[in-house]
């Protein structure tokens, strides 16, 4: 065996190791956190729906300090939820920018990754005054928040039917391809090989990061409709995330998913009318 192949399994063993370190540890302070809330109990609203405490402040509790929370949470749940799916489109990465050290093909992975997720930790910036907003005025004005079950079912059924769509299926193609094939699918300029530079390195994470939150748009709804800090709805979109990515059908996957959902959303939606 050449000191080249060994080289390549070496790498290929810390890259997949790191990564489930940050998988395992990302999943337990999730765990940790969903608890911590759980424990905190949830407000009882008309409707018969309860809203969870993570849009509220607490006694002592400054609105920075509410977002900041917030904020560390979601990067970290989002982490546990997206890696799964992401580090195949690392692994992708670094066989398209190879033939460096390892030293630095390790820094500009990170950089992929660190752009990748400041997409996602950007959203939940844009997420957490939004949901502060609507549990407000929930709070405020009752006959809003008897319609809010109603509203979870509709908003579901219409996750379920953009995963139909060709938005969907296009953006998937985008996080499934290699590098220079998803520019491609994404009608940008080819590339047989990314530049192994720093600011190439996150422009792609960026690029990834983006059409990854296009391609979730759906599914991310429902884990912030459903229960932003509900382990099992947190199991199931992470399930679907992953299983859409890396199945070797994945936009016959995202369709059976999505047909899935629809019978969710119908069945909310015909509960909450009997409820009505």
């Amino acid at each position: 065996m050449s000191g080249r192949s060994i080289d390549a399994r070496v790498s290929q063993r810390a890259f997949f190791g790191v990564s489930a370190l940050l998988f395992t540890v990302s999943a337990a302070v999730t765990i940790a956190g969903a608890a911590s809330m759980s424990a905190m109990g949830a407000m009882p609203m008309p409707g018969g729906w309860t809203m969870s405490m993570t849009w509220m402040r607490m006694c002592g509790q400054t609105w920075p300090g509410v977002a900041a929370s917030f904020l560390g949470m979601w990067v970290v749940m989002m982490v546990a939820m997206m890696l799964p799916s992401l580090v195949p489109m690392l692994w992708r990465y670094r066989d398209t920018v190879g033939g460096m050290g390892e030293t630095r093909l390790g820094w500009l992975t990170v950089m992929v990754g660190a752009a990748y997720f400041f997409v996602w930790t950007a959203f939940g910036m844009a997420v957490f005054p939004l949901g502060v907003a609507l549990a407000a005025l929930a709070m405020e004005l009752p006959a809003l928040a008897r319609a809010v079950p109603l509203a979870i079912g509709v908003i579901v059924l219409i996750a379920g039917a953009l995963q139909f769509t060709a938005w969907k299926a296009r953006h998937l193609a985008c996080c499934r391809e290699a590098p220079g094939r998803c520019l491609t699918l994404c009608e940008l300029p080819a590339l047989a090989a990314l530049p192994a530079d720093a600011a190439t390195a996150w422009r792609h994470g960026l690029r990834l990061g983006l059409h990854c939150s296009y391609c979730c748009a759906g599914l991310t709804t429902i884990l912030l409709v459903a229960g932003v800090m509900d382990l099992r709805v947190m199991a199931v979109v992470t399930a679907a995330i992953t299983v859409e990515r890396l199945v070797p059908r994945g936009e016959r996957a995202a369709r059976v998913i999505g047909a899935g959902i629809v019978g969710a959303g119908v069945l909310l939606i015909a509960r909450a009318v009997g409820l009505g």
